[in-house]
């Protein structure tokens, strides 16, 4: 049985209640996100696996480039041809890679009860929490905001009656945003975090 995320997370927060990890579960009080990326080996959750991972903060108007993590993960054994042709990243660029465990630490430590953004950030959270559940006993219980949703809703009321294309670089085009590393965690990571402050702090695109 497939128990949705909102009980699950209910559920995780009653049972960290007294942890070490129950200010995680806390509401967040500040001005800041995190734009979060990874890159996988494939787009099925139940069989990918995770090689980089990127994220950088966001606080007000401004992206804090310098406060970034930018992880590499040892080669997992499903990172093939066809995956690497997406990426570009191939095993050899992974030989000081870190341990999993190690790239939770530090993704936890960075990015704290802050809400996530990403484009298909659902994705995103589901293959961290494939390893986060039976390392720390939760997934992530941060709020997340997805890329697409923003800008959808800001610009649909141009398209009655047709579509909004919301493909990664067409809303990067509309927003006249530069594509930075595409296909590189951090790299988009870092253009989530630079389409999302266009669109709530500059004008509407048109």
């Amino acid at each position: 049985m497939i128990i949705p995320r909102s009980i699950r997370r209910f559920k995780e927060r009653l049972d960290q209640r007294d942890g070490n990890y129950a200010w995680l579960f806390e509401p967040y009080q500040g001005d800041e996100l995190v734009s979060l990326d990874c890159e996988t080996t494939g787009l099925d959750v139940r069989q990918a696996e995770i090689i980089s991972i990127g994220a950088v903060k966001i606080r007000g108007k401004r992206v804090l480039t310098s406060e970034r993590l930018d992880i590499r993960l040892k080669p997992p054994a499903s990172l093939t041809g066809d995956s690497i042709k997406i990426h570009k990243i191939r095993a050899a660029d992974l030989a000081d890679g870190i341990e999993m465990d190690d790239a939770l630490d530090q993704l936890l430590a960075f990015i704290g009860n802050r809400p996530i953004l990403g484009y298909y950030v659902n994705f995103d959270v589901r293959m961290l929490d494939k390893y986060m559940r039976p390392r720390f006993g939760f997934g992530l219980p941060n709020k997340t905001v997805e890329l697409s949703h923003v800008y959808h809703d800001i610009i649909k009321w141009k398209s009655v009656g047709g579509s909004v294309d919301l493909r990664f670089d067409t809303i990067a085009s509309k927003l006249d945003v530069p594509i930075i590393e595409r296909h590189t965690a951090l790299g988009d990571a870092i253009t989530v975090a630079l389409m999302y402050v266009r669109l709530k702090h500059g004008e509407a695109p048109v």
